[in-house]
């Protein structure tokens, strides 16, 4: 038994860590892949195999392992010169030093230059650990002097698992609709599990059913709806980051940024989460028409899904699950107006799915 035992599925990733450990680790690694999967905990187990004692290193309190972590939107050159300052120091217990850099991919150019010099000539005890959660904001020069350690998302019987071991209470239905909602990434528990999440949803599907339903739809009031829901989870992410500001000894700049950026990350990670448990709704219309009812994400609401996916709205229903697909990938991808953006994306399904009551409305 090894830290790794904690990381679920990986085989990859875990296959090329212990093949690190076995022949001697490079210098620097780069864990790549989507959030939520397991990579910062895959991290700092290694650490704790690199440095040999897993306690303290998985209670974040050996003083060879250095962690450094964004405070504001980017990882600036000032976080990189106080990591270059303690990477000249030789370990204090341990025969090695490990450094974790989460959200590497938020590197600026500046923070980018400075690291590359380290990478390129590390000290001989240094072992680099980045943290991304993609590739293509990473210059190229970063990535090659990193050995590469990808993550894939998690199986539906992994989240499945982890969800039935955090609330055992839940429904078997409700589990399986859970865990297909969470996208294999076991970070989205916070938001499917918390006391609000079922209120959420079901306002949220209500909104998906209203568009082709409701003759008085109203696409600005329907986004005004999911950025109020939105807002309301980004300020419980603030709050729950103020809890935490204590052990950070920050500027009262930076904590006001590190506030800034839980609460707005939580916000863009909730209208994105919106997103894709609309397109779902959608998808299932599709597949409960066709005959494939096993196959549907909303799997507790099978009997309203097979009420409302008719032969005739399947066609519509297919392209209204594109339609916010495309919503979500400009909001991911582009600095959009989210309220604007939304309620452009209602107008477009109740064209789409509801022709007749468009004129209506």
């Amino acid at each position: 038994m090894d830290s790794f035992d904690s990381v679920p599925e990986q085989p990859e990733a875990k296959r090329l860590l212990r093949a690190a450990l076995a022949e001697g680790p490079a210098h620097a690694y780069l864990f790549h892949g989507p959030p939520g999967v397991g990579k910062s905990l895959a991290a700092r187990a290694f650490a704790a195999e690199l440095i040999g004692d897993r306690d303290r290193v998985l209670r974040k309190a050996h003083p060879d392992v250095y962690e450094l972590d964004r405070v504001g939107d980017q990882i600036r050159i000032d976080d990189i010169r106080s990591l270059r300052h303690d990477l000249h120091m030789r370990p204090f217990e341990a025969q090695r030093r490990v450094y974790l850099l989460e959200d590497a991919h938020t590197l600026n150019e500046d923070a980018a230059d400075a690291l590359l010099k380290d990478l390129e000539e590390p000290p001989s005890y240094a072992v680099m650990i980045l943290i991304a959660d993609e590739l293509g904001p990473l210059p190229e020069t970063i990535r090659s002097r990193c050995q590469h350690v990808p993550f894939r998302r998690l199986s539906e019987r992994a989240v499945r698992e982890a969800l039935e071991a955090h609330a055992p209470e839940l429904a078997p239905s409700t589990v399986t609709a859970l865990a297909r909602l969470a996208g294999g990434r076991i970070d989205r528990f916070a938001r499917l599990l918390e006391p609000e999440s079922a209120r959420r949803r079901e306002s949220l599907l209500e909104l998906a059913r209203d568009v082709y339903r409701d003759p008085s739809f109203d696409p600005a009031l329907a986004a005004e709806q999911v950025i109020a829901a939105a807002a309301e989870f980004g300020d419980r992410a603030r709050k729950d980051a103020e809890k935490d500001l204590e052990r950070f000894h920050l500027t009262q700049r930076d904590a006001d940024l590190r506030l800034r950026r839980a609460q707005r990350g939580a916000e863009r990670e909730e209208l994105l989460a919106s997103l894709e448990e609309l397109a779902a709704w959608y998808r299932d219309l599709v597949v409960v028409a066709t005959g494939a009812e096993r196959a549907a994400i909303h799997s507790d609401r099978l009997d309203v899904i097979a009420e409302d996916a008719t032969v005739e709205r399947l066609l519509a229903a297919e392209r209204a699950c594109e339609l916010v697909r495309q919503a979500w990938r400009e909001l991911e991808e582009f600095n959009l107006n989210a309220a604007l953006a939304l309620e452009s994306l209602f107008i477009r399904l109740r064209r789409e799915l509801a022709p007749n009551l468009v004129y209506d409305s």
